[in-house]
């Protein structure tokens, strides 16, 4: 996968770039679902008499110094069926490690790898009775390194990746990889609305909302869950579903991990594995304000079978390259193409159509069925409508001051609208349901100058930014701003089900 953008490939036998839509980073791992573990399975271990000495190195979050009575940490390993890792422990570096290698100087006190929802319980119980803050770890693909903790408990729940199907229902638990659960749903015909990158975590990518190239046609990825299996801060495994402490399953969907629980399982309601439609369309750059322009009114107007995202990357010899990715669900995109370059008034200068089976069409947009661990810096907007000229220029601008500064940056922008817009049965709490558009700041740099960029972008949509995509979150930013309109009625459930605030962190309701 390309380093300058994550979410771009180079498809085997071709030369040319295809942009992918949701790349490795589509997932919140702050917890209240995780996602699988390290591919490493390391030999089961016992907890040592020596507990070793951790140390705090520029984490994302710090818990509370020790009490005076240390953790009897041989207590807790007695007490779990999967494993537990001090500092001490062999396997403990790779135990604790994220997607982006930038958080491996994070040194928990301990790491829980659960084998069963009973693990979670007794992570959870015995983190509140030693005053240790506790994180769940999904995937590890938090922009910010949320789901590791200096001098606290890690509780990764990769190993809670059980799938069976029937009846159109999948039911996966929390550590389930994204390829993975496509590759079982495709023995049966059947599908997930999700992200693309093929080591998310669904648990990770669900909590938040879960966007992809079936959003307009099927929802998100939150949308299609019917129950969960949760563990509270009480250490109580709870079952919540539209009927069942529902006001726990309206604020799971949606609001990001972390926040209320630690998510064991799911059932979802599947969608047919059809084969898929695609085109790509790249412009060249005189004609970006009138790509992004067209591209804003096809948000608006095209079907709700279409599904097309746009990137503006910056090329290190200070030009842009404007490309879109589309998807249609009928299996033909030659519509949805022709529309697209109606609404820019332009033909694109590179123009490719091509149809895949579901896995295939997993494959391609994920770059294959694993990726590489890699750094990253990236913000969001959510956009509630299409931007004025000012705003356009703005944006164009973002990126281009990174390119001539020769920083790979991409601004990408996916639409929203179509079935996304809807209410699922049992409601939600994710609140950008009638928004345009995502849009997400991306650098694989992890330098001043890409921060630079992403404040750039930010200032240059301000006045169209209803918030941000909890999913993408960012240092910086006050944690409201991912919730909007849902803030109010996710602090009711917050103070019902955690009123001690024993999950908290800085990306984390207070």
């Amino acid at each position: 996968m390309s380093l300058l953008d994550r979410r771009t490939l180079l498809i085997a036998g071709g030369a040319a770039a295809a942009a992918t839509l949701a790349g490795c980073s589509d997932a919140k791992d702050t917890g209240g679902t995780p996602s699988p573990s390290p591919t490493s399975t390391p030999t089961a271990t016992t907890a040592p008499t020596s507990t070793g000495t951790p140390t705090s190195s520029t984490p994302s979050t710090s818990a509370p110094a020790p009490t005076s009575t240390a953790p009897n940490w041989n207590r807790l390993a007695r007490s779990l069926e999967g494993l537990l890792y001090l500092p001490s422990t062999s396997g403990y570096a790779a135990a604790h490690q994220l997607f982006d290698p930038r958080w491996d100087t994070v040194r928990p006190a301990a790491v829980v790898k659960a084998a069963k929802p009973s693990d979670v319980e007794q992570a959870i119980t015995f983190a509140r009775d030693n005053k240790l803050v506790l994180v769940p770890k999904s995937g590890g693909h938090s922009y910010v390194g949320a789901s590791t903790i200096a001098n606290g408990l890690q509780l990764d729940v990769g190993g809670l990746k059980s799938m069976s199907y029937a009846n159109g229902v999948l039911t996966v638990g929390a550590g389930a990889r994204l390829y993975d659960v496509h590759a079982f749903l495709d023995r049966y015909g059947r599908s997930l609305p999700t992200g693309t990158c093929p080591t998310v975590g669904v648990a990770g990518l669900t909590l938040g909302g879960g966007l992809g190239v079936h959003t307009r046609t099927y929802g998100l990825t939150c949308d299609r869950v019917v129950s969960m299996g949760v563990v509270t801060a009480d250490g109580t495994s709870r079952t919540v579903s539209a009927t069942s402490e529902p006001d726990l399953f309206w604020a799971l969907r949606g609001s990001g991990g972390g926040n209320l629980g630690v998510v064991t399982s799911f059932q979802f309601t599947t969608i047919p594995a059809t084969e898929l439609g695609f085109f790509r369309l790249t412009w060249p750059e005189a004609q970006a304000a009138a790509v992004v322009r067209g591209w804003q009114q096809f948000a608006q107007s095209a079907p709700t079978t279409v599904w097309a995202n746009l990137h503006i990357d910056a090329k290190s010899n200070g030009t842009l390259v404007i490309r879109v990715l589309g998807v249609s669900t009928t299996g033909d995109g030659t519509a949805a193409a022709a529309q697209l370059e109606s609404l820019v008034g332009a033909k694109a200068s590179a123009r490719t159509l091509s149809v895949k089976s579901h896995l295939d069409a997993v494959k391609y947009l994920g770059g294959g069925t694993t990726s590489p661990r890699q750094g990253f810096l990236a913000g969001s907007d959510v956009l509630e409508g299409p931007m004025d000229a000012a705003a356009i220029t703005g944006l164009l601008g973002a990126v281009k001051a990174a390119a001539r500064a020769a920083t790979p940056a991409s601004a990408i922008l996916d639409p929203l609208g179509g079935q996304a817009a809807m209410q699922p049965a049992g409601g939600s709490s994710w609140p950008w349901r009638g928004a345009l558009a995502v849009i997400q700041w991306y650098s694989s740099a992890q330098t001043k100058s890409a921060q630079t960029f992403v404040a750039n972008g930010h200032r240059a949509v301000r006045s169209f930014s209803a918030g941000g995509y909890v999913n993408y979150v960012e240092p910086g930013r006050a944690v409201g701003s991912y919730y909007g309109a849902s803030t109010a009625k996710l602090q009711a459930a917050k103070t019902k089900y955690d009123p001690a605030n024993f999950f908290h962190a800085p990306y984390t309701l207070g």
